[in-house]
């Protein structure tokens, strides 16, 4: 019995090409990680987990300054080697929860955007992912389906070219 394979759409190929090549390459990454601030302690460690693998393997990492997966990340690269972590805020260190501050203060590439301290935070926040993207070779982010601004980010990083990983936690 024969059976015929829908052949899939070009643009799929030429992912699956990309995503192929990028698991066959050994040379080191830009990886950058976005995600919600209210997270499942669950999760927080398998976040922090992935980025200190990462970054034992000698992958750059790059994210921002806030609770839940970026500071996960943070305290995953801290503990390998810190000159492997870039952190870019949205806004100045000063507009950062104090809960925050000092794990940032133990950050050694620290990128404040105090020209967006007026901005409202998602507004900042959008801006300051869409950067972190243009930084990064491959994006993985961790968010709930109705988490906006994250899932925004993830469109504009497919729409030019980056590999993207999203994972839900719903």
């Amino acid at each position: 019995m024969s059976r015929s394979l829908d052949v899939p759409e070009v643009n799929r190929i030429d992912t699956l090409a990309q995503e192929l090549a990028l698991l066959q390459d050994k040379g080191k990454r830009r990886i950058a990680f976005l995600g919600s601030r209210h997270v499942p302690v669950v999760s927080i460690q398998i976040v922090e987990l992935i980025a200190r693998s990462l970054a034992q393997q000698g992958h750059s990492l790059i994210t921002s300054g806030s609770q839940g997966v970026n500071a996960a990340v943070i305290r995953g690269v801290l503990e390998v080697d810190p000159s492997l972590l870039t952190v870019l805020l949205p806004q100045s260190l000063d507009r950062q929860v104090p809960e925050i501050r000092d794990q940032l203060a133990m950050v050694l590439h620290l990128i404040e955007k105090a020209e967006h301290d007026d901005l409202p935070l998602p507004m900042a926040s959008s801006l300051c992912n869409q950067e972190i993207i243009n930084r990064c070779d491959q994006l993985i982010c961790f968010a709930f389906h109705d988490s906006e601004t994250l899932l925004n980010s993830c469109r504009s990083a497919e729409d030019i070219g980056k590999i993207v990983s999203l994972l839900f936690f719903d």
